[in-house]
C-alpha cells in the first residue's frame, strides 16, 4: 500500500504528498530532497509525543541528521503566539540556522503552528508535515496555509508557507476515537459535495467499511480526497478565488465551534455549518428536497451531530462577521449551485442565516 501525489505551482512540482501504512518509508523520503547534514527539530504536543515520536525520531536518524524534538502541551487553546514563542526560544538556543527543517508531527493544530513557525523564524525555514490526524491528512497538511488563534479569534495570524514533504502514515487513524476521527471525515464529506459528487456516492456507498477502518478503503479516501485539495489550491494557491470553496461549511461551523469553546470538534462543527448552507441552497431551489435527504443520511450513517444546544442563532452570526474570510464587511458564503458545484455567494442576509439555522440550534 503506498500512493504518491505531487502538488504543483506554476506548473512546477514543489511537494509529494506520499501516503503509506507505517512510517518505514519516511528517511528514504527524506534522503530523496537531499537532507543531509542538518538539524531537524521534531515539533509535536503532549499527546502524541507519547505515541509516535520516538518512532519517527528514530526513522529521522538514519538520514545522519542531529534530531532533536519539541513538545508542548496539547489543545486548541495552546495554539497561539506564546507557543510560537517558546519554539522560538528553543530553535534558537539549539542554534537552528535558516539551513535547518522543521517536522510537524501531529494533527492541525501542530502542523498550523508548526508552519507558521517554519514561515516566520530566520524569514522562513523548510518545514515537513507528518499529519497523525485524519483532519490533518486530508485537510490542513495540504496547501501551505499556517497559522495559530490570536485570542479568541481562530486563525488569525497566519502566512503561506508550503512544505517540503507530507508523510502520511493511515495505520495512526486506528488510534483515533470516533469523534476525532469524525473531524476529519466531515472535510472529506466536503470535498465531494464541492467537487465530486461520484465521490460523495461511494463515501456513502461505503460507510461500513470506512466506519470499520478498512484498509483499503481508507488508502482510497485519503487519496481521492488529498488529490481534490490538491487541485484546489494549485489552482489558487494564495486563496484570491476557487480556493475558498474550501469553505463550504465553514462560514456558520467556525461561529459554532467558537461559540461551543471547542467543545466540538472541527469537523463536527463543518458538518454543522454544510447542513445550514444546504438548507439555504433548498430554499434557492438549488438542490431538491430528494437531495437535501439523501446527504442528510449520509450524515446520519457516520453518526455526526446534527444539532446543538446552548447558543443561540442571533451568537452564530454575530460571531460570524468577525471571521477571517469577510470581504469589505461581506460575508463570503459557500453554496451549491448544484451537487458536486459549488460557488461564492456574497449576498446571504441575516435573515437567510436565521432561517438556515432552524432545525440546528436548539
Amino acid at each position: 500500500m503506498s500512493k504518491c501525489i505531487t502538488v504543483h505551482c506554476d506548473s512546477k512540482p514543489i511537494y509529494d504528498i506520499v501516503i503509506e501504512h507505517d512510517f518505514s518509508k519516511l528517511s528514504e523520503c527524506i534522503q530523496n530532497l537531499g537532507i543531509k547534514n542538518r538539524k531537524l527539530c521534531i515539533i509535536t504536543d503532549s499527546n502524541v509525543e507519547k505515541l509516535y515520536c520516538d518512532d519517527v525520531k528514530a526513522e529521522l536518524e538514519k538520514t545522519d541528521n542531529i534530531v532533536m524534538s519539541y513538545a508542548f502541551k496539547a489543545g486548541e487553546e495552546h495554539k497561539n503566539l506564546d507557543t510560537v514563542q517558546d519554539v522560538y526560544e528553543f530553535l534558537i538556543q539549539n542554534r537552528f540556522d535558516r539551513k535547518d527543517i522543521l517536522v510537524a508531527l501531529g494533527g492541525g493544530v501542530v502542523g498550523d503552528l508548526t508552519g507558521f513557525t517554519a514561515a516566520s523564524y530566520l524569514r522562513g525555514i523548510d518545514f515537513i508535515q507528518i499529519p497523525t490526524s485524519l483532519l490533518a491528512q486530508v485537510d490542513s497538511s495540504i496547501g501551505g496555509k499556517t497559522g495559530v488563534d490570536f485570542r479568541a479569534y481562530k486563525n488569525m495570524v497566519g502566512a503561506f508557507h508550503q512544505p517540503k514533504l507530507v508523510y502520511m502514515n493511515t495505520s495512526v487513524l486506528k488510534t483515533l476515537n470516533k469523534r476525532l476521527f469524525n473531524s476529519g471525515f466531515g472535510e472529506i464529506l466536503k470535498h465531494g459535495l464541492i467537487k465530486d459528487m461520484d465521490y460523495f456516492q461511494w463515501l456513502d456507498n461505503n460507510s461500513a467499511k470506512i466506519n470499520a477502518l478498512d484498509n483499503h478503503a481508507l488508502e482510497e479516501m485519503i487519496a481521492k480526497s488529498c488529490d481534490i485539495k490538491r487541485m484546489v489550491v494549485e489552482n489558487d494557491p494564495t486563496e484570491k478565488g476557487e480556493r475558498a470553496l474550501l469553505n463550504f461549511g465553514h462560514t456558520l461551523g467556525h461561529a459554532i465551534e467558537k461559540l461551543m469553546n471547542f467543545s466540538l470538534y472541527h469537523g463536527e462543527c463543518v458538518v454543522l455549518g454544510m447542513i445550514a448552507a444546504l438548507n439555504i441552497c433548498v430554499s434557492k431551489g438549488f438542490i431538491s428536497a430528494l437531495e437535501y435527504k439523501k446527504i442528510i443520511d449520509t450524515f446520519k450513517s457516520y453518526d455526526f451531530l446534527l444539532t446543538v444546544s446552548g447558543i443561540s442563532k442571533e451568537e452564530v452570526i454575530h460571531v460570524s462577521k468577525n471571521d477571517k474570510k469577510m470581504d469589505s464587511g461581506q460575508i463570503k458564503f459557500i453554496l451549491l449551485k448544484k451537487c458536486g458545484e459549488a460557488y461564492i455567494d456574497r449576498t446571504i442576509t441575516d435573515d437567510e442565516m436565521m432561517k438556515a439555522l432552524d432545525g440546528i440550534i436548539q
